[in-house]
């Protein structure tokens, strides 16, 4: 007997929100969209009931990546599914599965186990967060009202955080079934959208910043090199500003660089259409599985550190952070300070820098071919899609074959540049620092994901005025 047989009976029996029966209407979608948004801001202001003064983050920088908000009920955000997704892709890339996702019974025992390993990976993060070290911690004066030691209260916490990191799996399935786009990008679009109004219009932000440097309550001087420091690494910004610009006009124009197939309708005569393979053709979202991976190397050693303590070649940390060992190497750079003014040599920030362009690259390049084939997005699927839909290339015989080997051309090496040069971006964009500190790789995932919701809407609404589309197109 196969795996697949022994856990059938358990993963098929996983919650699971019901999928929509025929077509939802646009405003429903953006109806549901809208709730689950207002419900995610509100659980971020709910504070974990028993906590006792603020801890240190275990996910520092990476926090607006795994849009998630340190000591309230969404303390794990999305990293338990990030996390999941992440094996599960390494799983299935190895071929260890065995799961073929176009059987629609296979499709739930992926579904089912995909929901059991984040369930898995809420009890791997969220233990060590409670138990380890002082991160969270609990209560004395709640311990001694409730009468259930401190023990019990963070097991109280615990719960809690077990629990917001379910809503955030279900809010994500929510969107993905009956609202626009996904969870999992609304949520760091909003997380990453805060941190930036807040950068530009909070009481230390942008523009507050240059009110005080105009007016003289903060003195520069621009004719020094400390001045000059200041209006561009300092309270100036003005380095952080000209990064922010220009992801935004980097990536809408990566977006819109595209390799276009043409295609025609097999029966009905004059319809016409295009296929677009896009330079980002696996979008920006394998990002977050490259930093996730990241930031759980990174949570191991603060652990790690924190419980048993490390040799100095594995990990040196002062105030939580790593500053020498090989964690301190494995540790992507997250602003100008921690190359520009770091304390250590010279060759050993050139190497960390180097270590972490290698790693967003090969990394961002080798999620990125997992992300299309698990996607359908691979040029098999995409021929069959294709096929389906009535279509076929002019010019072409009306195969999925004959399709599949045109994608092949194009589809396996935009891939594969597209994720390498999203990796580029990310580790650029954090070396010169963003408005309000929201880490390039959030940026670049927030215009990105934004943008492609953009698309999402133009297209249902496109499909809302002609519903013959919808029908021809599926």
């Amino acid at each position: 007997m196969g795996w697949k047989e022994t856990a059938e009976p358990v993963l098929t029996r996983m919650p699971s929100v019901r999928q929509p029966e025929g077509h939802i209407p646009f405003r429903r979608k953006l109806g549901w969209t809208l709730g689950v948004l207002v419900l995610y801001f509100f659980l971020t202001n709910v504070t974990l009931y028993g906590l006792g003064g603020q801890g240190g983050d275990l996910f520092g920088r990476f926090r607006s990546i795994l849009a998630g908000q340190a000591g309230s009920v969404l303390q794990l955000g999305i990293g338990p599914i990030v996390t999941a997704s992440i094996v599960l892709q390494l799983l299935g890339g190895a071929n260890l599965l065995g799961l073929d996702t176009n059987d629609p019974r296979d499709q739930v025992l992926y579904q089912g186990l995909q929901k059991f390993l984040v369930l898995v990976m809420i009890c791997i993060t969220g233990l060590p967060m409670v138990f380890a070290g002082n991160y969270l911690p609990a209560s004395q004066q709640v311990a001694a009202s409730l009468g259930i030691g401190i023990g019990g209260v963070k097991w109280l916490l615990f719960a809690q955080i077990f629990v917001g990191a379910i809503l955030v799996l279900f809010m994500d399935e929510v969107i993905s079934k009956w609202g626009v786009g996904s969870g999992i990008g609304l949520f760091i679009i909003a997380g990453v959208s805060q941190s930036l109004i807040g950068g530009f219009f909070g009481g230390d932000g942008f523009f507050s910043s240059w009110l005080d440097i105009i007016t003289g309550a903060i003195e520069v001087s621009p004719l020094t090199s400390e001045g000059i420091q200041t209006l561009l690494f300092g309270q100036g910004e003005l380095i952080a500003l000209f990064t922010t610009l220009l992801i935004f006009v980097v990536v809408v124009y990566a977006e819109s660089v595209r390799v276009e197939i043409p295609l025609s309708h097999a029966r009905v005569k004059g319809a016409r259409g295009r296929f677009p393979v896009k330079l980002i053709y696996a979008s920006v979202l394998p990002m977050i599985l490259v930093r996730a991976l990241q930031a759980n190397i990174q949570f191991l050693g603060r652990i790690l550190n924190s419980q048993v303590g490390l040799p100095a070649w594995l990990g040196v940390y002062s105030s939580g952070q790593p500053v020498g060992g090989l964690f301190y190497y494995l540790a992507p750079i997250n602003s100008p300070e921690q190359w520009l003014g770091a304390s250590q040599a010279a060759w050993q920030v050139a190497l960390r820098i180097g270590v972490d362009l290698t790693f967003m690259v090969i990394g961002g390049a080798i999620f990125a071919i997992f992300w299309v084939e698990t996607a359908d997005m691979g040029p098999e699927a995409t021929a069959k899609q294709i096929q389906n839909s009535g279509m076929q290339i002019p010019g072409f015989r009306q195969n999925p074959g004959v399709i599949e080997k045109v994608m092949e051309r194009y589809i396996p090496q935009v891939t594969v540049i597209g994720g390498a040069l999203v990796g580029v971006l990310a580790v650029g964009a954090n070396m010169m620092g963003t408005i309000g500190a929201v880490s390039g790789t959030g940026l670049l995932l927030t215009v990105s994901i934004t943008y492609k919701l953009y698309e999402e809407i133009a297209e249902e609404q496109l499909m809302e005025m002609h519903p013959m589309m919808r029908q021809m197109f599926g």
